[in-house]
């Protein structure tokens, strides 16, 4: 077989394996939990015939777990695109969608909302349902927005982007700052509301936002896979890129923008997810051990998905009181997973630089 037949059937075998371990996953999460639900069950309700099946099971696979799983895949897909994009703009495997300060952003909406209501209206909020939950994605979503417009407006006053990145370090310790500050002068009630949130969750979006959600996403990762060719460009350095024709300052932009919505949507609904965006690049890059980001792109949305649908799997397995918090899990499965593979693949990381 020629070398180059060999290397695209390589590439189709990883993308087949990736969805099969797409879809796996996402069956595991749906008969998976403190009730295991037969896999006969679950396609029967989803394929609509639920005839026999008790109203109880239903309920848990379409209102909880059908919900849930797809704002896992949705969310884990989102930070992955979101981390390539940062650490290939900034050229920097340690960059994250919460590297500019966006998450701290979305952190300080939440505190301050909860400050503001008071102790006892702010344990009302985390637990009253509906207008509960509407009330803290919506404080997230304004503070993680602020934050990308603060940063937007600055990246046309420095000259580099490195200078943009260590404002938005700055900006997260502000951020942070900030929240600590507000901590200390609410009452208890408030403090253990806000680390509720903190701990990310994919269980906080319903079923009435899910669509809602789920396309807000997919619309940001579908503008983020048109942008290969620029980010190939960018990667070989900003001089280059302007030297083929590219207008580094335009998508540089735009690179910041999608990453920032996708990192403040996400961070306003499902909470401040971590670990999946500065992971799952370095993961991608390993399996096909290139930065072509054709072949990155999705990649990492497959990756991603998995990775998010894997942890919302273990937060919940039977024998568990409750839900793990999603933020603890990922930290505790993933890094081992990126320091094995950089190590048995330094070769990768020795080329790049």
């Amino acid at each position: 077989m020629r070398p180059d037949l060999h290397l695209a059937s390589n590439k189709l075998l990883i993308f087949i394996i990736l969805t099969a371990a797409l879809l796996l996953m996402f069956v595991l999460n749906l008969v998976s939990g403190s009730l295991m639900i037969p896999v006969a069950d679950v396609f029967a309700v989803l394929s609509g015939h639920a005839e026999g099946i008790s109203e109880s099971t239903v309920t848990i696979v379409m209102d909880f777990r059908f919900t849930q799983a797809v704002t896992a895949a949705v969310s884990g897909a989102g930070l992955a695109i979101a981390g390539l994009l940062m650490q290939t703009l900034f050229r920097n495997p340690l960059a994250d969608p919460s590297i500019l300060g966006i998450s701290s952003g979305a952190s300080l909406g939440v505190a301050i909302l909860l400050m503001l209501t008071g102790s006892a209206t702010g344990s009302v909020l985390v637990l009253s349902g509906i207008w509960g939950s509407l009330g803290l994605t919506t404080a997230a979503f304004l503070g993680a927005m602020l934050v990308l417009l603060v940063i937007l407006f600055t990246s046309h006053r420095v000259g580099h982007i490195v200078s943009l990145l260590i404002i938005g370090i700055m900006i997260s310790y502000i951020g942070g700052a900030l929240v600590g500050f507000i901590k200390y002068y609410s009452q208890k009630e408030d403090v253990y509301a806000f680390v509720l949130w903190g701990m990310g969750s994919f269980s906080n979006v319903g079923k009435s936002t899910l669509a809602f959600y789920s396309f807000s996403v997919l619309g940001g990762i579908a503008i983020s896979l048109l942008l290969a060719k620029p980010l190939n460009m960018i990667l070989l350095g900003e001089r280059y890129a302007a030297n083929l024709g590219l207008s580094v300052r335009r998508n540089q932009w735009i690179i910041l923008f999608v990453s920032g919505y996708l990192t403040a949507i996400i961070t306003a609904f499902a909470g401040p997810i971590a670990f999946i965006g500065l992971a799952v690049p370095h993961i991608a890059r390993n399996l096909f051990r290139t930065s072509e980001h054709r072949l990155l792109l999705p990649t990492v949305v497959l990756t991603g998905a998995i990775l998010a649908l894997f942890c919302n799997w273990v937060a919940r397995l039977p024998g568990f009181d409750g839900n793990l918090p999603i933020n603890a899990v990922t930290a505790l499965l993933g890094a081992p997973m990126v320091i094995w593979i950089i190590i048995r693949r330094r070769d990768t990381y020795q080329n790049d630089t």
